[in-house]
């Protein structure tokens, strides 16, 4: 049972869980079909979540590592999200250009 004399320090560790979670999601998400469409927006959310619960952690005096985790996953499974989607405008365009028929 919690002490209510205690006075409520919000840490951001929930939101340090989150992040994390999001983080990883925005990666593994990535090979999954037509579950993919969600992992830049999980990104987004991690990166957000990430710098939000580290700076509260930070202000408490409490550890940051899970937080700077999230923060670190989200900004890689949104640059490996930006990378696929250039290559796959590429590809595709260069398909489109091999064409025979030309459209317009």
């Amino acid at each position: 049972m919690e002490n209510l004399n205690e006075p409520n320090q919000n840490t951001g560790k929930g939101m340090m869980i989150a992040s994390l979670v999001l983080g990883i999601w925005s990666i593994v998400g990535l090979c999954i079909p037509y579950l993919n469409i969600t992992a830049p927006i999980c990104g987004i959310v991690a990166i957000v979540l990430g710098a939000i619960a580290s700076k509260k952690a930070k202000n408490a005096g409490q550890p940051t590592g899970m937080g700077t985790a999230g923060l670190v996953t989200g900004i890689v499974g949104l640059g490996i999200t930006i990378v696929l989607a250039i290559i796959v405008a590429i590809l595709g365009a260069a398909f489109m250009a091999s064409l025979p028929i030309k459209a317009f």
